[in-house]
């Protein structure tokens, strides 16, 4: 289908962009745009847009039918597409003109709910071919590059699932020793080269899929539908680089990922084995975030001292939180026990601030644990 429209020829830097304007019919083209959805299943490899919300679909496809009856229909916001192909510009005419054939699919950089919402609103009322839209068509722009530019404009102009823009993060990450990434803001940039989203990643992607993890299946990663978890990717991962991925933290001293992930892997199964027997809390606030946060901070307690003997055996780590939790503070004790974790009690209820405090007292135990284990000759 060839398509010819009035266009005005935008640059910005290297950025060439045509505003113009598209009907609903053309949308409807065969392969005309396309979604590049991130996959759930992947890991961290296939697309970055965010899953689509239905209900939000139907709500802009509802108001278009309702509008378009009383003669009131508008959508002033463009859509945001983009082709690594270039578009033919008239300057003497001022038009574009493109075969879809050969151009397409144009990728949805940003408006997917927009046009799902228009193509839903179609099927309801054919007349709604004819509204025209604002577009704007980015050319000659690779996937990469699209890629960039979906974050740049979802972190600067509006909100989007953090799990989602970690995942991208991670991408870029990986890329940019063997790819040319586009000039990004200074604050994405440093995001990307620290790698700390990726590094978290591969960190919860390990914990939430090994069959042999306590948290294998309780992570929500982006896009994922799954209605079974007890936390989010983004919460997740926050906590991995807030406190895991610290310089203070012993299991930085390696750069062997696999090593650190199945140190972790034991750190948690000795934690489930002595609060989690019979699996009866797995959806309780030990494996929420209040959980999650509160065994991350203590993590570099226990990791030194397993640096010291360099075992990280499970058992090893068991006996020592065992200790631990036999010299804790009268005020804290009931942290040892299983039921303070169970949904609805006291560790549902608990604050940032709350579970600094605990984090705190199971450390202060795990240095007398420390002092009493550690035998010292002069």
């Amino acid at each position: 289908m060839n398509i010819t429209r009035v266009a005005s020829k935008i640059k910005q830097g290297d950025l060439t962009i045509f505003t113009t304007s598209l009907f609903v019919s053309d949308l409807l083209a065969n392969d005309f745009f396309k979604i590049d959805r991130l996959d759930a299943s992947v890991k961290s490899e296939q697309g970055y847009q965010r899953v689509l919300d239905e209900r939000r679909k139907k709500k802009f496809a509802d108001y278009l039918v309702n509008a378009w009856k009383e003669g009131d229909a508008f959508l002033p916001t463009s859509i945001f597409l983009a082709t690594d192909k270039n578009i033919e510009y008239d300057k003497e005419t001022n038009t574009i003109s493109f075969d879809t054939n050969t151009i397409g699919s144009f990728n949805v950089v940003d408006g997917q709910h927009r046009i799902a919402g228009l193509i839903e609103a179609v099927e309801r009322e054919p007349e709604l071919k004819e509204f025209q839209i604002p577009v704007n068509i980015a050319v000659n722009l690779d996937e990469i590059s699209q890629m960039c530019h979906f974050l740049i404009v979802n972190s600067t102009q509006k909100t989007v699932d953090k799990a989602i823009v970690q995942q991208i993060h991670a991408r870029l990450t990986n890329m940019v020793e063997f790819e040319e990434i586009p000039t990004l803001p200074k604050w994405i940039q440093r995001q990307v080269l620290k790698g700390e989203d990726r590094d978290a990643l591969i960190i919860t992607e390990y914990l939430n899929t090994d069959n042999d993890s306590p948290w294998k299946g309780k992570v929500l990663m982006a896009n994922d539908q799954s209605k079974t978890f007890t936390i989010k990717q983004n919460s997740f991962v926050a906590s991995i680089k807030k406190y895991i991925l610290s310089a203070n933290n012993p299991i930085m001293r390696t750069d062997d990922t696999l090593k650190r992930n199945k140190i972790l892997k034991n750190y948690w199964k000795a934690i489930s084995n002595i609060l989690n027997k019979n699996s009866i809390l797995d959806d309780s606030a030990l494996f929420k975030t209040i959980g999650l946060d509160l065994f991350n901070q203590v993590s570099p307690a226990v990791f030194s001292q397993l640096f010291l003997n360099k075992n990280f055996k499970t058992e090893t780590i068991e006996e020592l939180l065992k200790k631990a939790f036999d010299k804790l503070d009268p005020d804290y004790i009931k942290m040892s026990f299983s039921n303070f974790w169970e949904k609805g009690k006291d560790a549902s209820g608990l604050n940032q601030a709350a579970v600094r405090k605990y984090a705190t007292a199971l450390n202060k135990a795990i240095s007398i644990s420390k002092d009493e284990l550690t035998d010292i000759e002069l």
